[in-house]
């Protein structure tokens, strides 16, 4: 399964906040991540793949962590990590291709919200490594970035091996000109330098955290390393894909659980105290059906979760309104509903890296509900 990274760099080393960002694409069934333990109607419509209560990691009396996720209750318990239930978007088509757009735009307008937040900040950069994504293609959320560049990897991010002399030219060219592409020039020879200057030396992860050797976990590990290094990175994007457990749920999520829940750990280990100024939300374009189907599965749903870590966060809490799941609430064919809107999660996050004020222009069609993540 595919897992792309998505890393921006300002160049900004001064900026210590960096926003990560990852989504789990396919529709995760946020029922069975975080399960409503003393809700009858789960159990009584899931009889073969609901988690067992004495199975479960307790959150709150009420919630249970699937113990797939086992490695995320430390980060919980310790008041770092955050649990939002019942969240979604608006969209009802439970289509994927539809609802990822809608959610990656902020809702039908151009660009993405992310790049609309990089661009509408008090005092945006805009060289040209503001914007940097490792993957093939450019995410719709940083659609509208004052700048962009697409990449696989930092190994990449080279001029090959005649490097230094080519550099040297470079910087003399656009250094004895007076032309509006100079600086572009210059910040893209300096992000060269220390991208070459990290690849140079190895890296060890601290504080006892161990990435796993899987793309998602190593792609987490290339964030850490460019967030120590303080090369100015102010958001990261990173894809678990896979999702999509129409049939043998089991079989398709219980191994991408495991890799999600050890790749944030080992990332939440390893930074340690650089997790006050980091936040890492965890975001899917929808959740599943209530009921499990005849083939051990959940369909398409709406109402599913997030997760949202570090920065400052006030965590060890199930966040936003459970509406239950008794007949007369469930949406449409016998979905969750969605209480909140995936745009009031985002909200506060973006105004805690620097988006105060500017909702309006993040999010044009929706007046946002700031979630309570910080008190």
């Amino acid at each position: 399964m595919a897992t792309q990274v998505q890393n921006f760099i300002s160049g900004n080393g001064d900026n210590p906040r960096s926003l990560v960002v990852i989504f789990l694409r396919g529709g995760a069934d946020g029922l069975n991540l975080v399960s409503p333990l003393e809700d009858g109607g789960y159990y009584k419509s899931r009889p073969r793949i609901a988690i067992a209560k004495n199975d479960a990691k307790k959150l709150d009396g009420f919630f249970g962590l699937n113990p797939l996720l086992a490695e995320l209750e430390p980060a919980y318990k310790a008041g770092a990590l955050a649990v939002i239930h019942a969240v979604g978007s608006e969209d009802s088509t439970r289509s994927h291709f539809e609802a990822q757009d809608l959610m990656e735009h902020g809702g039908e307008v151009a660009g993405g919200w992310l790049g609309r937040f990089l661009r509408f900040r008090p005092n945006p950069t805009s060289g040209a490594l503001s914007a940097i994504a490792l993957g093939e293609a450019l995410p719709e959320s940083l659609r509208g970035a004052p700048s962009a560049t697409v990449l696989r990897s930092l190994d990449e991010f080279t001029l090959g091996s005649r490097s230094a002399g080519l550099q040297r030219e470079l910087a003399r060219l656009y250094g004895a000109q007076n032309h509006f592409l100079a600086p572009f020039a210059s910040d893209t020879l300096d992000a060269l330098k220390r991208i070459e200057k990290l690849r140079a030396t190895s890296y060890s992860a601290e504080h006892g955290a161990e990435y796993g050797n899987d793309t998602f976990a190593q792609g987490l590990k290339q964030v850490a390393r460019l967030i120590k290094a303080r090369v100015g990175l102010e958001a990261a994007s990173v894809d678990l894909n896979g999702w999509d457990s129409h049939f043998n749920q089991a079989g398709l999520l219980n191994p991408l659980m495991p890799r999600l829940a050890r790749g944030l750990a080992a990332f939440h280990r390893d930074l340690g105290r650089a997790m006050d100024s980091t936040t890492v939300v965890v975001m899917t374009e929808f959740g599943r059906r209530l009921a499990e189907n005849s083939a051990f599965g959940t369909d398409h749903g709406r109402g599913s979760v997030m997760f949202v870590m570090g920065g400052g966060v006030q965590g060890g809490r199930v966040l936003g309104k459970w509406p239950g799941l008794t007949d007369d609430v469930l949406e449409g064919p016998g979905d969750l509903p969605v209480t909140t809107n995936y745009r009031n999660v985002l909200a506060p996050i973006l105004e805690r890296h620097g988006a105060s004020g500017g909702m309006k222009k993040i999010f044009p069609e929706f007046t946002t509900e700031p979630l309570a993540l910080y008190s």
